[in-house]
């Protein structure tokens, strides 16, 4: 079974013996680590496709690691010019703000086209701060919850602008050839709730997120969403609406299996293994029995993919980050 094959096994909710991972770092802990994993993971094969030019050094070193799952940036756009006015001010604008797009389609198709070539990885494209983050980071976190509350028109306003915007950038990229799937970010949870009412998020997110994850089934394509926080009380509109991948799954937020009781047999999740207490504080051994436990308990009848809860920072010591990275490949059989 190729890493695309057991990835789609595990969305499609199969049980099977082994369980696909898929483990990332963040800017510090790349920029700390990605030489030692290098040296460590990029060998044979995997070398040999870097030094040929056909596999990225980022992409050497995930799929050396052992990941399922490769995951690619594409043309997004962008608030432009943006006053600083527009951010600190309490009041709700009376315009909106002016937007530039960037990135080049020709080279991520490229690069799509290199990976499904070279490797037998799910392709994951990766679009983070899609929707309520995109409009929060236009007007600031505190005057954009204000707005959802107080300025309603306003707010939903901005909402359907950036779907309309996201819209347009969807259609150029959710037909390129070798896509996989698409991730799509907004932060709706905070550590222990909600950042707005489930009714809030119901009648001003869901129906814009909705047209998105439509458009991308109707390409045929896998919808992954990501949120930080607890965000429980939304797991059956999520559901409803269709979507196939939840990532990080944070277990100090929610419980895990909790999930994967009620909704395991609708939802892929994507995440579970501490990155709060276990990945920075534990030893190797004890990340070692919790990626085991955690894979264990949610990759029953499938619907489970290896990661930790967020991407690896640099206060992961080195030898938990290998822990994690070679007990999920000795989960997924390599």
């Amino acid at each position: 079974m190729t890493r695309y094959e057991l990835v789609k096994s595990a969305i499609a909710h199969q049980q099977t013996d082994k369980v696909p991972s898929c483990i990332h770092l963040a800017g510090d802990g790349w920029n700390k680590y990605s030489d030692q994993l290098f040296d460590r993971y990029v060998k044979g094969d995997t070398l040999k496709l870097f030094e040929d030019g056909k596999l990225s050094r980022q992409h050497a070193i995930y799929y050396g690691m052992g990941n399922h799952v490769l995951c690619v940036g594409c043309p997004w756009w962008d608030w432009y010019d943006l006053p600083e006015s527009y951010y600190t001010d309490e009041d709700a604008p009376e315009y909106l703000p002016k937007t530039i797009g960037s990135g080049s389609y020709e080279e991520f198709a490229k690069t799509v086209k290199n990976l499904k070539e070279n490797t037998d990885a799910y392709v994951l494209v990766l679009i983070w701060g899609s929707h309520f983050e995109k409009a929060y980071f236009a007007r600031g976190i505190e005057n954009f919850l204000a707005d959802l509350a107080g300025e309603p028109e306003y707010a939903q306003k901005l909402l359907d602008f950036i779907i309309r915007k996201n819209m347009v950038m969807l259609e150029n990229i959710v037909h390129t050839p070798g896509v996989d799937g698409i991730l799509l970010g907004s932060d709706w949870g905070a550590q222990t709730d909600l950042l707005m009412s489930p009714a809030c998020w119901q009648e001003m997110i869901a129906p814009g997120e909705k047209r998105e994850y439509d458009l991308i089934h109707e390409a045929g394509v896998d919808v992954w969403v990501h949120s930080c926080g607890n965000i429980q009380r939304i797991l059956p509109d999520l559901t409803e609406l269709g979507v196939d991948a939840l990532n990080p799954v944070q277990p100090e937020c929610m419980d895990i299996y909790k999930l994967k009781e009620m909704y395991g047999d609708k939802i892929t999740f994507w995440g579970g293994i501490s990155t709060q207490q276990t990945l920075p504080y534990g030893t190797a051994e004890e990340v070692a029995a919790e990626t085991r436990a955690v894979a264990g308990g949610m990759s029953v009848s499938g619907g489970f993919i290896t990661p930790p809860a967020q991407e690896i920072q640099a206060d992961v010591p080195y030898e938990n980050l290998c822990a994690l990275i070679d007990t999920a490949a000795e989960l997924a059989g390599r």
